[in-house]
């Protein structure tokens, strides 16, 4: 049975005097067509930055889907030309990221939103992922791509945000640095996600929001469900070894559990792999014996589904006057959290007495000896 289109609830804007430009960072990932189609529509210009492999229709659907939304849509049935900008760029190389900036600036003489949105997910075990200098290169690629590609955008958008005297920085994360799931110790996203993105995206970034905070300049890390950065970007997996496929290895391993996911989506998926073998069956997917690239291929119906949240968290937040510091998105991510949380309180309880075992006495300045003479510190 067909179902119903699915559209968008009302997104909510803050109140602003004249309409933003918008960079996105991944200008033809699903998250960024979505939501450029609600600011065009609302009145803002937005800026796409794209990979020269997001527009070439022969490497993947996703290049489709992108190339149909800005012919079609932007440039043709909704006339939204004079307001939207496409540019070649990859956020891994400096150079073409102060080239993008000065082509949006010089389009629309201001930048007021940079939304960091660039991502990439690994699956491969430690071992898996040191088997071969090729697949170590995947989680060196990776961080360029997670985290130093966004440092580069950041680097580029301060002085033109710094010379107005305003600008809001988005950086969609996840509450994967949140929380550790079954399995998760194969899933190199999550593995590289904490040092990239939870050390980086809460330390730097946290530390960001301070440098910049005399310059009127904002910076939101917004956290949805792992689900978006995972099925809306590129998934790459390492080679399987034998001790872990699932005959010999019993964990519910996340390799396991995104073939899973995939398999069950409409249509399937569409892969490309990364050497020149041709496609491979679904049921064969994570296990093969070479590095293969998978685009997650889902209905229009799931699509919207699975991203309204975050691009009405996005609306909302985007240029607000007083944006959070962090932004939790759903109700599945909150409870996710505040489980988290309170598996760590508890964890600091049973351990409090190990933590002040060494006191200062403030009036001495000398440690408070324990229950024994002999104790040493």
């Amino acid at each position: 049975m067909t179902k119903s289109p699915v559209t968008f609830p009302p997104c909510k804007f803050p109140t602003h005097s004249e309409p933003r430009v918008w960079l996105l960072t991944s200008g033809a990932s699903p998250v960024s067509i979505y939501l450029c189609r609600q600011l065009l529509a609302h009145g803002d210009s937005v800026v796409l930055c794209v990979r020269p492999s997001d527009v070439t229709v022969s490497i993947s659907a996703r290049a489709v889907d992108f190339l149909a939304f800005w012919d079609e849509e932007v440039l043709v049935k909704h006339g939204w030309r004079s307001r939207a900008r496409m540019v070649e760029m990859d956020a891994r190389n400096m150079s073409q990221c102060q080239a993008a900036v000065a082509q949006a600036v010089a389009a629309f003489q201001k930048l007021d939103v940079l939304l960091c949105c660039s991502s990439e997910a690994i699956v491969g075990t430690v071992e898996e992922l040191g088997a071969s200098s090729r697949t170590a290169a995947l989680i060196r690629d990776q961080f360029e791509t997670n985290y130093f590609g966004h440092v580069n955008m950041i680097k580029a958008v301060l002085p033109s945000m710094r010379q107005n005297g305003l600008g809001h920085v988005v950086l969609l994360s996840g509450i994967s640095q949140r929380y550790t799931i079954t399995g998760s110790t194969e899933y190199a996203q999550w593995l590289t996600q904490r040092c990239s993105r939870a050390s980086g995206y809460s330390w730097a970034w946290g530390s960001l929001g301070y440098e910049v905070a005399p310059f009127n300049i904002k910076v939101t890390i917004v956290q949805p469900n792992v689900e978006i950065n995972v099925l809306t970007n590129p998934i790459t997996t390492a080679p399987q070894q034998p001790q872990y496929s699932r005959e010999k290895n019993p964990a519910p391993l996340f390799r396991e559990i995104i073939e899973g996911l995939l398999s069950r989506l409409e249509p399937l998926f569409q892969s490309v792999p990364s050497e020149s073998s041709e496609g491979h069956e679904s049921s064969a997917r994570f296990s093969s014996d070479e590095i293969v690239t998978t685009y997650p291929q889902m209905s229009e119906y799931t699509r919207r589904q699975l991203l309204a949240e975050t691009i009405n968290a996005l609306t909302a937040i985007g240029g607000h006057d007083n944006p959070p510091a962090r932004h939790i998105v759903g109700h599945e991510g909150v409870t996710s959290v505040k489980e988290k949380l309170k598996t760590v309180s508890e964890e600091l309880e049973d351990f409090v007495e190990a933590s002040c075992a060494v006191d200062i006495d403030g009036e001495s300045g000398s440690p408070q000896q324990g229950k024994g003479d002999n104790d040493t510190v």
